[in-house]
């Protein structure tokens, strides 16, 4: 793929563009670099929750989807490559699979709180989906592959699932939403 860099400040941004990966230069604020920032953010925010108490295997886990996030701004960056397969996808669906299998079904809307970890997977969360609404974006301007947006799409649901299993991991459990809750 692309060289090293050995330089960061180049300047050649400065006048509002910035170089993809196929060598072409594009507006800052395109939508194609609007989505990789969006993904890049995600990617920043999974490495947060990286820095939290969590058992060996999850950590693992989430350091091969932060290489998958680094791969799906690839894919983005560069028009027409392809780097996110179905094989990726398949892979969420089954860490979805894996750690759902031990919640209990949920019965009420939970709050995105609980421990510092499973908050920190909520915001990853919300991220995640503001990611996949901008590559949903992308694909009505563009040419893109559809796995992109279903990887995201299937992260997303693992995020809320990690939240729960986090809180479970921290001693807690869910923070239900209290519909009759006195407001006011």
């Amino acid at each position: 793929m692309g060289n090293r860099l050995s330089k960061i400040a180049t300047r050649t941004g400065d006048n509002g563009t910035t170089g993809l990966g196929d060598g072409s230069r594009t507006e800052k604020d395109s939508v194609r670099v609007h989505t990789l920032g969006e993904v890049d953010e995600l990617n920043s925010f999974v490495g947060l929750l990286l820095c939290e108490d969590m058992p060996a295997e999850l950590r693992e886990e989430l350091v091969s989807i932060q290489h998958d996030l680094f791969d799906l701004g690839g894919e983005i960056c560069i028009p027409g490559y392809t780097l996110i397969t179905d094989d990726h996808v398949a892979r969420l669906d089954d860490l979805l699979e894996k750690y759902n299998a031990d919640l209990p079904p949920l019965k009420d809307f939970i709050l995105p709180a609980g421990s510092r970890a499973a908050s920190i997977a909520h915001v990853c969360r919300t991220v995640c989906r503001r990611a996949e609404r901008s590559i949903v974006t992308l694909g009505k301007t563009e040419t893109i592959n559809d796995h992109p947006r279903q990887y995201v799409n299937r992260l997303s649901d693992l995020m809320f699932v990690l939240s729960r299993v986090l809180n479970r991991f921290a001693g807690g459990s869910d923070v239900l939403w209290q519909h009759e809750r006195k407001r006011g």
